[in-house]
């Protein structure tokens, strides 16, 4: 079974499902990295909110890295469903 195909997104109603709930995951991280980013570059024009700003640098590059853990993650489990469903056809034959 071959990762990052798109024949594992589409294979099931339930691949779909764990598709479409990854992406929605994925697009969380996004929004909140993004937003971290936006917010510590923002702080930085006030030299107060400096260790705050950096903290929040450092929080959206946490969220900038949980993204390609989750697109790994989300390939893993939906190989393992192509996985069961291939093995339960070689049982029936």
């Amino acid at each position: 079974m071959a990762l990052f195909t798109h024949e594992n997104r589409q294979r099931s109603a339930d691949s779909r499902r764990v598709y479409a709930a990854f992406e929605i995951a994925h697009t969380t991280v996004d929004f909140i990295a993004a937003f971290c980013f936006l917010i510590g570059s923002i702080l930085f024009f006030w030299p107060v909110w400096e260790t705050q700003a950096i903290w929040l640098f450092v929080i959206g590059s946490v969220f900038f890295a949980l993204k390609p853990t989750l697109r790994l993650v989300r390939e893993l489990r939906l190989a393992a469903m192509g996985d069961a469903e291939d093995l339960a056809e070689r049982y029936r034959d």
